[in-house]
């Protein structure tokens, strides 16, 4: 059973690394982190920081570990797309490869609330989401035909053990019907080396900040289609739907603004190539959220996930040839409920 460190254990981590001064008596708070870091907030004369720390085995139900050395891609996705997205990415303020954490910006959660619990609420608003869209076509962009940023980010072992093996290939294990539609979209994505991915775009790890979203947490940092960032905060958005139906209608509202934001700014291929790749990966994706080694927290009850799963192994089975077309889908299902 996994037991979070202690304070003193990180403080004298990174008065090891060299971070903090040898005789510094730091505040440390554990803050929620996900189910693959410690995250720490930490009190410095020069203000808060956040601390970070990689897991070796993950805080899921399932027997799931990756190696962690995603730590370091995680930094160099962070250092990269600030480069293009500024300010949407947090700095990064100090890395002790040798124990796999960081330290980068902290951000106040009075201004800069999680996203999920504001989508929880009721308080959608789809400029924000528009807002997501353009940031990532932007880091996308910047990063698509770069052999120096491929070569920096050869994890696509990573991204096979993160996001592959346990949401497509675990889909095609416990559905083999749908394993001939599953197993080539999970080979197909493994092949593409298209632009910078974060493979992680979820409104859990995004700040809703006053001028704009933060993103947090590329743990799952790739070289790869960034199709696949897309397909994940799609999928996102719709499921939300099943979470709190009472806002349904916003959050679709939220998911065309996304689209709307995000296909524009596809430039380094035909944003119909693209939307035609993100829509059978937003369709296995939504049944992973039911069925693969990371359920969606939210969708608990029986008929939500049988809910889920009948319309998602359906999207799947069928084929869907882009996103407006499997939300339109998704929505009339909504409405049979």
């Amino acid at each position: 059973m996994y037991t979070v460190p202690s304070e003193t254990e990180i403080v004298e981590a990174l008065k090891a690394a060299g971070y903090l001064a040898p005789d510094a008596r730091p505040r440390l708070e554990c803050l929620t982190g996900g189910v693959s870091s410690d995250v720490f907030r930490l009190d410095t004369p020069a203000g808060p920081v956040c601390v970070k720390r990689a897991l070796a085995r993950l805080r899921v139900a399932a027997d799931w570990r990756a190696p962690v050395i995603r730590s370091q891609y995680e930094v160099e996705w962070l250092r990269t797309a600030r480069r293009f997205a500024g300010a949407a990415v947090p700095e990064i303020l100090f890395e002790d490869r040798s124990r796999n954490l960081f330290v980068m910006s902290f951000y106040d959660p009075q201004t800069h609330p999680v996203w999920k619990p504001e989508l929880a609420a009721g308080r959608v608003d789809a400029g924000f989401a528009g807002q997501v869209g353009r940031m990532l076509a932007t880091i996308h962009a910047g990063t698509a035909g770069s052999p120096e940023i491929a070569a920096r980010f050869e994890t696509t072992a990573l991204f096979e053990d993160l996001r592959l093996a346990p949401f497509l290939r675990r889909c095609a294990e416990v559905h083999p019907a749908l394993a001939h539609r599953l197993i080539p979209l999970a080979d197909r994505t493994a092949a593409a080396r298209i632009a910078l991915v974060h493979g992680d775009v979820s409104p859990k790890n995004i700040l809703h900040g006053p001028d704009g979203p933060v993103l947090l947490d590329a743990e799952c940092a790739w070289y790869g289609d960034p199709a696949f960032d897309l397909a994940f905060c799609s999928a996102h958005l719709l499921l939300k739907c099943v979470w709190k139906p009472d806002h349904a209608s916003a959050y679709l509202d939220a998911f065309y603004a996304l689209q709307r934001a995000y296909l524009p700014g596809v430039a380094w291929e035909s944003p119909a190539d693209l939307d035609s790749r993100a829509a059978p990966l937003a369709a296995a994706i939504l049944l992973a959220r039911v069925d693969g080694k990371s359920p969606a927290d939210y969708v608990r009850t029986p008929e939500d996930k049988g809910f889920v799963r009948d319309v998602a192994k359906r999207l799947v089975a069928e084929g869907t040839p882009a996103m407006a077309a499997l939300a339109a889908v998704w929505k009339e299902a909504l409405g049979t409920r």
